[in-house]
């Protein structure tokens, strides 16, 4: 029986799909040995992994040059990993995000947030730089998010003590200046992390530390006040207050973001960065100048600031990127030792047991796994098998097998 025009179009579907199919397969194959390094041409800090697993853009901070930084393109296949381009951009390249729709990589570049088109970055066809927002003023752009639905950008300005909004219809129209940015909220010290919920509603960011109209404790040392680095001991003063976890209503951040402000929560010395579970009940945040992962429920940092905290463990020098693996069971921390150590100086990653740091954090501690010299971000895979890690000053990309190299993994 011949098949109906239906039926042949189906087929055709099928056909065209079974090729890419099997190359993510090949992109996503894990490689001889559990963990690899591959060299980049750079300090790496944020690796950003496509969808289908197959490319990785990794930006290189700019350091003593004055021209500014890259951004890596790294090809993922058959467990190896390459080095394919660079590509040049303004400023100091350092977090970075993709718009869900896979299309456009923002990145956080120190006086600018650059934007390049993914598929001219993956194919090498045409400048991939669709443009820059910013001036060259020093406002210190180093995180970078973005809404469910690529309308809202939202950049954390450390030096400016800022997040500001950034309208995607106008990146996307070929408007990219100063008027595509929407709001400017006024944080605090130092903000870090722009972390969006899951229903889109809260954005939460980290403070680094507390302003004194805020009249919080002097608890926290210096953190680069001590010689060896290992955070212990009496530093000379002056002392500061503790950082800050701070809630903002997500929309009103864009539309009102005088009235943003939700919740400020003390969240430790030097609280960085700040990842959420997958359904977004619980918060982690590295707290740099604890040495120590602390645990939070989200809905309480909202509703009873007073009680939201839920489990602090100690883990390692100076940690710095956060991610959740393993189902969720499992958060990786890098513990950074950025004040004392250098390219030669290989810190661990700490696995912590996610069930018991959130309740209380006692022998929550798993293990380690190797990373290289100053490991700073991490991220994980779509399909979640694969972690990959930044080695700063040791100027490597790490790739895990999270199955084969994380203690405690399932």
């Amino acid at each position: 029986m011949p098949l109906t025009r239906s039926c042949t179009f189906a087929l055709a579907l099928f056909l065209a799909a079974a090729p890419a199919a099997r190359a993510q397969d090949a992109c996503n194959a894990p490689a001889k040995d559990a963990i690899v390094h591959l060299d980049v041409p750079g300090t790496p800090f944020e690796p950003v992994i496509t969808a289908d697993g197959c490319w990785l853009f990794v930006t290189l901070a700019a350091g003593n040059r004055p021209d500014g930084g890259d951004i890596a393109v790294v090809r993922r296949d058959a467990g190896k990993l390459s080095v394919v381009r660079t590509v040049p951009v303004k400023g100091n390249p350092t977090g970075a995000v993709l718009t869900h729709d896979g299309k456009t990589l923002i990145v956080a570049s120190g006086a600018y947030l650059a934007f390049l088109d993914a598929s001219r970055l993956i194919s090498g066809a045409g400048d991939p730089v669709l443009g820059y927002i910013g001036n060259g003023s020093p406002v210190g752009f180093i995180y970078v998010n973005v809404t469910a639905d690529d309308k809202v950008v939202f950049a954390a300005a450390e030096r400016a003590e800022a997040i500001v909004s950034v309208n995607m219809d106008l990146v996307r129209a070929g408007k990219i200046t100063d008027d595509a940015v929407i709001s400017k909220l006024d944080v605090g010290n130092a903000p870090i992390a722009v972390t969006l919920s899951p229903d889109g509603r809260y954005l939460y960011t980290t403070s680094e530390i507390s302003l004194p109209s805020w009249k919080w404790p002097d608890v926290c040392k210096p953190e680069n006040a001590v010689s060896s680095g290992r955070g212990r001991g009496r530093a000379p003063p002056p002392y500061h207050g503790q950082g800050a976890i701070i809630v903002f209503d997500a929309a009103l951040a864009v539309t009102a973001p005088s009235r943003a402000a939700v919740s400020r929560v003390a969240a430790g010395c030097s609280p960085v960065r700040l990842v959420l579970s997958p359904d977004g009940n619980t918060a982690y945040v590295s707290a740099r100048n604890d040495n120590s992962l602390l645990a939070f429920d989200a809905h309480k940092l909202v509703n009873d600031t007073a009680h939201a905290l839920l489990g602090k463990v100690e883990v390692g020098v100076a940690p710095v990127g956060v991610a959740v693996i393993d189902d969720a069971s499992r958060i990786v921390v890098t513990n950074s030792n950025r004040f004392a150590g250098g390219a030669g100086d290989h810190q661990p990653l700490a696995v912590v047991d996610a069930a018991k740091l959130r309740a209380g954090g006692k022998q929550s501690v798993l293990g380690q796994i190797p990373a290289g010299g100053f490991p700073r971000e991490l991220r994980v895979t779509a399909d979640g098998r694969t972690l990959f890690v930044t080695n700063f000053s040791s100027k490597t990309l790490e790739m895990i097998d999270v199955a084969r190299a994380l203690p405690g993994a399932r």
